[in-house]
């Protein structure tokens, strides 16, 4: 078995909606039956015992060793705690390959799955170790390491549930929730609302302390001091017990608590100047530990925090004791579990030599004793949910606190006998602000009821039925994509909006390009939607972005197809045939928003008319012909149907008429043009289908311009000594028919002579390259051939002699001429033209073949 190019499908795909890893997968004749290889299913199952079963009850099909190694990998996942269900083993049409497809929750835990699945089914079939035990800790350790933590979790799986589009933007906590300028973005539990200011101000205790006081919150007592001597001085002006903690620390690192004499105290500051230089001694309040969480103007959580503590059984000593507290399974390190393990590191050791113990000591039954003197979660600490239980006015001087700050969200630390009191009442205290507070002990606290903080973190940064979401259309099919996709982009920027526009020749924001070069796939949606300015998403979808990474989206509002045709690429990634490629082209069909999205699909490309009943919303269709069967049905419900009626296009729907002159739509040279026309027609669905009005559809189509420089290699029209000149980037069979089609309506197509400039590139099937110039061979009277840059595996000479072959039973063409260089070739055919006669340039390098035109243009 060989295991080759594994991807990442990072969004909706061609075989779900779940992210997963596909793999390609050769096995060898005997592998295809795994019941071929004795002994194999039998000691795969001693390896892994939890295997799933390999085929359904009552089915004898023949299993292969790539389903092994897809049910391997999914069933590690799974017992490593992975929340993953699916997969999926397919056929393809090389003997012995298939393709692999697993679900992952981790991009990195998903491809280590599939690294160990690999050796387990080897291990198996060769009879050797595997470890299942030390496999499935390597992906819980790499899942802990790479996945979220508790407290961005809770707010990314609140923003799911609301429909909210999420983002990663680093392998750490930062996130961004809706696109464009409908984004919002945390780290952690912190927003981009929270001030940078207002942080500082919270890390600087003391200057906590001071505003606090000003606006009357209650504080301890306390001061700043530069030595262990002056420690000792600050508790003598206080009076009592202290506490001594670093000015600008957090997690409670370096805090002691309950201190009086003097060597503790010095013993204090020395561990707390370890973690800041900056050291603050102020008044023990006595009580317990509680923290409150803020979120706005609201309490939104509160929890009795307790320091880390064994009780005695008269039989265990303490580090023993410690040992079993820690099997807890909510124990771990770090913040990826609802509670950390106890350390006996030096702090607690030395707190146990105060109380006259040691980590031997084996403490009576019932003892406590405690291992820390402040209350933290990450040193062992334990959490009560208190809040049905906070008094209001309790709740508003914390609310107060936070606001005083200025913290948007905060964690209030507070010391009080209970919180069912007002504080003044009982002499407690606020003793800490804190900005991005740790949420877990609100979530999963060790005792009472989890809080949905997250939803409420979400709740303060969208309003109700807010989704954060810009509209975005998307746009696949075979030919007239791009030029759909900027008719689309124009129409909505003719009202102001900004567009984000993704195409086979860049991105483009507002219209201005950022990215060169093929952006048609998830990498450029993905930035589109990420850029703070766009405020509307016109995204190409080609086949290529789809098989190797997914859409860049979870869905989309609008999904157009123009066309599948006779098909394109056909024979490259496993897509064999138009069926296969109509598939991958409905993906974005079958993520169509529910219920309010619209698919705009070609009703006179079978194919595409099929793919409406994969459209989770309504359907548009276009047609020029509106009795074509699947247009009259339609209309005949009522529903929605874009179609040519004689000099204009017609949307119908629902018993309403719209018209739009096709002499008011230049790109279409006043209906000339058929493909131009079709393009017209669903950019025009499209629109629709997002509820702009017809004033701007209509003005949208007028001033589009579909010159070399707005819609490079899109049907450029020039004039060049009396000739003229059509640059068309067309490269496949239906393209070059329907420009064939288009010329033949041009008033000048007759007068003179017609020669056309085309290559082919090499990746296309034999056939493919044949039919191109089989059309054009009917058509024009001279042919030049040129070999390009791009012939992709192909012998030299070998796409010639294909578009050769092509031209061998032609009609029209009289002359032939082979040329190596595409420039060279656009030249010879340039040097040929007299006034009157028309020439075809199907261009291969679409920048550059253009600025070399312009350039023989300029010479005149």
């Amino acid at each position: 078995m060989q295991v080759s190019r594994i991807r990442a499908l990072r969004g909706p795909n061609l075989w779900s909606r779940h992210t997963a890893i596909e793999a390609i997968v050769s096995c060898t004749e005997q592998e295809c039956n795994i019941d071929h290889l004795p002994g194999f299913e039998t000691r795969l199952r001693e390896r892994f015992p939890e295997l799933a079963m390999l085929r359904p009850l009552g089915h004898d099909e023949a299993v292969s060793m790539a389903q092994a190694l897809e049910f391997a990998a999914l069933g590690l996942q799974a017992q490593a705690g992975c929340p993953v269900t699916f997969s999926r083993t397919a056929q393809t049409v090389d003997t012995g390959t298939y393709q692999v497809v697993v679900e992952y929750s981790e991009e990195a835990v998903g491809r280590l799955a599939m690294e160990l699945a690999e050796m387990l089914c080897r291990a198996a079939v060769d009879d050797t170790e595997f470890e299942l035990g030390d496999a499935l800790d390597c992906l819980r350790t790499l899942d802990e390491d790479v996945r979220l933590g508790p407290s961005t979790g809770s707010i990314v799986y609140a923003a799911v549930a609301r429909n909210i589009p999420y983002r990663r933007l680093t392998e750490g906590s930062m996130v961004q929730f809706g696109w464009g300028r409908r984004q919002r973005r945390i780290q952690a539990a912190e927003t981009d609302c929270t001030s940078a200011v207002a942080e500082s101000i919270a890390q600087d205790k003391e200057l906590s302390k001071i505003l606090l006081h000003a606006a009357g919150v209650p504080v301890p007592s306390g001061r700043p001091v530069l030595s262990a001597e002056d420690a000792w001085a600050a508790a003598c002006e206080i009076g009592g017990a202290v506490v001594v903690k670093p000015q600008d620390g957090n997690q409670g690192k370096g805090v002691a608590v309950n201190l009086c004499a003097r060597e503790e105290i010095e013993a204090a500051y020395a561990i707390a100047f370890e973690v800041s230089d900056e050291v603050l001694v102020e008044r023990y309040i006595p009580g317990h530990d509680y923290r409150l969480l803020i979120v706005g103007d609201q309490l939104v959580a509160a929890a009795r925090r307790d320091p880390p503590l064994v009780i005695g059984d008269g039989l265990h000593n303490i580090r023993q004791l410690v040992e079993r507290v820690n099997l807890d399974p909510r124990r771990g390190e770090g913040h990826a579990t609802s509670l950390t393990r106890i350390r006996l590191d030096e702090v607690a050791l030395a707190l146990l030599t105060s109380a006259g113990l040691n980590a031997e000591s084996v403490p009576p039954r019932g003892q406590r004793v405690v291992l820390r003197n402040n209350a933290n979660l990450s040193t062992g600490g334990t959490a009560t949910d208190v809040t049905d239980d906070v008094h209001p006015e309790f709740a508003a001087q914390a609310v107060a606190a936070a606001q005083t700050i200025g913290l948007d969200i905060a964690g209030v630390d507070v010391v009080c006998d209970s919180v069912l009191r007002p504080l003044e009442a009982q002499g407690g205290g606020i003793v800490e602000i804190n900005a991005a507070p740790g949420l877990r002990m609100h979530l999963q606290p060790s005792f009472g009821k989890g809080r949905a903080v997250g939803e409420a973190i979400i709740a303060s940064m969208f309003a109700d039925g807010d989704e954060a979401r810009i509209p975005l259309v998307a746009v696949a099919g075979t030919n007239g994509k791009t030029t759909t996709v900027r008719l689309i982009a124009n129409i909505l920027g003719s009202r102001g909006l900004c567009v984000g526009m993704t195409t086979t020749d860049g991105v483009y924001i507002a219209g201005r390009r950022t990215d060169t070069g093929d952006c048609s796939g998830p990498k450029s949606a993905r930035n589109v939607l990420v850029h703070p300015d766009v405020d509307a998403a016109v995204l190409e979808t080609a086949r290529g972005g789809v098989l190797r990474e997914g859409l860049g989206f979870d869905r989309c509002d609008v999904a157009v197809v123009t066309n599948v045709g006779f098909g394109d690429h056909l024979g490259l990634s496993y897509i064999s045939t138009v069926e296969d490629l109509s598939v991958v082209k409905r993906v974005i069909v079958q993520n169509v928003r529910p219920t309010t999205g619209v698919a705009v699909l070609n009703a006179a490309d079978p194919m595409v008319a099929r793919m409406a009943d994969a459209c989770p919303g309504s359907v548009t269709f276009f047609a020029c012909d509106r009795n074509h069967p699947v247009m009259a049905m339609h209309r005949a419900r009522r529903k929605r149907v874009v179609y040519r009626d004689g000099d204009s296009i017609v949307a119908s729907g629902a018993g309403v008429e719209h018209r739009v002159a096709l002499a008011d739509i230049p790109v279409t040279q006043n209906g000339a043009i058929g493909f131009q026309v079709e393009n017209a027609m669903a950019a025009t669905a499209a629109a629709w289908a997002l509820g702009e009005d017809w004033e701007t559809i209509r003005s949208g189509l007028a001033s589009f311009v579909n010159d070399a420089q707005t819609a490079p290699g899109r049907f450029n029209v020039f004039s060049y000594r009396g000739a003229t000149l059509i640059a068309d980037y067309g490269h496949n069979p239906d393209a070059i028919q329907a420009l064939v089609n288009a010329i033949d309506n041009m008033p000048m197509s007759s007068a003179g002579t017609r020669s056309v400039v085309i290559s082919g590139a090499g990746d296309r099937r034999d056939e493919d390259l044949c039919r191109q110039t089989e059309i054009l061979g009917d058509a024009f009277d001279r042919v030049v051939l040129y070999q390009d840059q791009c012939q992709r595996g192909r012998a030299d000479g070998e796409v010639l002699a294909l578009l050769q072959k092509g031209l061998k039973n032609a009609r029209r063409t009289s002359e032939v001429q082979e040329i190596h260089g595409e420039f060279v070739a656009i030249d010879t055919a340039l040097a040929q033209l007299q006034a009157g006669d028309l020439c075809l340039i199907l261009i291969d390098q679409i920048e550059e073949a253009l600025e070399h035109i312009a350039r023989r243009l300029a010479e005149g």
